[in-house]
């Protein structure tokens, strides 16, 4: 039923990594202060335990920066088609992939025929295979059909130097459930290793397993499996992280991962997660929610600096805190959640996406697009793409918040260089000085311009921000 890549096509190809560390080689020098080709090695080589990333948890190192890319959910909601995915694809690749954002992700409901928006369809029947694992609609992915699964959709990634995602909910599909399916290589059928009182409260798609069921684990290595066989890179899994935090689901997650031999950097979803999970966190996933869904309103963009504050100093190689995807440019074309009525530019004047940017890049919140790329203005590529200012995700050093009642300040101090940044969330101007201890501010990141010798105190618009680099 399941085909495997073509020959060449594999992400562990030499083809692909040389054709990757080319590109972000190139385009990542300047974010370090790196020649190319050592931005490229840096890109290629082994993450150590000397990087942060912990002995005995290997997956640390397939996210050894924040994850960037691409998510359907905020322009197409649930529907999301195979030929619009490839359109955003395409971009993706020729236009962002220089600046690191390597991986494009179906969101939700792949699996459902009839998906018309962000609103879900109560009990829809889902495309299943026989063992109860949820397979792409071929009426909305046409490479799926013949039960190919999305082999041949993440080849086509792979050749354009991406990372394939998906979506997943936690569990068990509730049809499988109904219908007592076998899971693959298991003596157990769905029903006897579901929970059926664990659902989720807005999709009724699935429910979750039992984690002391002896399948549990079998249902998930079989599912996992099949992405392993597809070819995908990067998965997200929804209902898991909040409103309740499902542990045990998560290690068997983890566990089946592993299991697969297939490097698959895992995402988790919705927030808030709670700091008391932030140990078990790092050590089971590569990046999870500090919010829930984010959108392009003033007070929760405001709210979230908050979120990104307070986690910051739980970030780690390998193990990120994630304030969601950037919903900006042309969004809710298919997707009425968030307040929208439908396609329309973000709400979120200019200041305020330097602001939601400068907040995420300090903090290393993953940077996931979700607009769509097909119509994306020049403004809004040049404001995602600032070397200057991507170059915080990678840079070592000391980071440092400091909180006050205009709103935030960042200072990170390390052997490539100081940056100090003011995000204001007040409605007046904000004049702030440099700190005594910091040297003089020589480069607007924003701006991509020296300032003038001796600069000590900027200007910060209301709901704006300002990043600088030091002498």
């Amino acid at each position: 039923m399941n085909t495997t890549a073509s020959p060449g096509s594999s992400p562990d190809s030499p083809q692909r990594r040389g054709f990757v560390c080319a590109t972000l080689g190139s385009g990542l020098a300047a974010l370090a202060g790196l020649p190319a080709a050592r931005a490229a090695a840096a890109i290629q080589a082994p993450r150590s335990s000397a990087d942060g990333a912990e002995p005995g948890l290997p997956f640390h190192a397939w996210a050894p920066s924040p994850p960037m890319g691409w998510n359907s959910w905020d322009a197409f909601g649930a529907s999301v088609t195979e030929a619009e995915y490839l359109e955003n694809a395409r971009i993706l690749a020729e236009r962002f992939l220089p600046y690191g954002y390597d991986t494009a992700t179906v969101d939700i409901q792949w699996y459902e025929a009839g998906a018309r928006s962000s609103h879900y369809r109560p009990f829809a029947p889902l495309v299943l295979d026989d063992h109860g694992r949820p397979q792409p609609a071929p009426n909305r992915f046409p490479s799926a059909a013949g039960g190919r699964g999305f082999a041949p959709l993440a080849a086509q990634v792979r050749r354009l130097g991406l990372r394939f995602g998906v979506h997943l909910m936690r569990g068990i599909p509730r049809q499988a459930v109904g219908l007592e399916l076998p899971i693959a290589g298991s003596q157990w059928r769905c029903h006897e290793v579901a929970n059926p009182g664990s659902t989720c409260a807005w999709n009724t798609d699935m429910c979750g397993v039992n984690p002391d069921h002896p399948g549990a684990f079998d249902w998930y290595r079989a599912w996992f499996a099949q992405l392993a066989e597809w070819g995908v890179d990067f998965v997200k899994v929804d209902d898991i992280a909040a409103p309740n935090y499902h542990a045990p689901e998560v290690e068997l997650i983890r566990r089946a991962i592993d299991a697969s031999g297939r490097p698959m950097v895992l995402s988790l979803s919705p927030g808030p997660s709670l700091l008391e999970q932030a140990a078990h966190l790092q050590a089971h996933v590569n990046q999870w929610r500090v919010c829930n869904d984010f959108w392009d309103t003033w007070p929760q963009l405001r709210d979230n600096l908050v979120n990104l504050v307070k986690w910051a100093p739980h970030a780690r190689v390998g193990a990120w805190p994630d304030a969601d995807m950037l919903p900006v440019g042309k969004i809710g074309l298919r997707n009425l959640d968030g307040g929208g009525t439908g396609e329309r530019d973000t709400r979120f004047t200019r200041d305020e996406q330097v602001l939601m940017l400068t907040a995420w890049t300090c903090a290393r919140s993953p940077l996931i697009l979700g607009n769509d790329l097909r119509r994306l203005d020049d403004w809004t590529f040049r404001l995602v793409t600032n070397p200057e200012v991507l170059a915080l995700l990678r840079v070592p050093g000391a980071r440092e918040w400091h909180s006050t009642a205009q709103g935030h300040r960042f200072v990170c101090s390390g052997p490539q260089g100081t940056w100090a940044a003011w995000l204001n969330t007040g409605e007046a101007p904000w004049h702030a000085s440099l700190p005594a201890w910091l040297p003089d501010a020589r480069r607007d990141c924003w701006a991509r311009a020296d300032l003038p010798a001796g600069t000590r105190t900027l200007t910060i618009p209301p709901h704006g921000a300002r990043l600088v680099r030091c002498a």
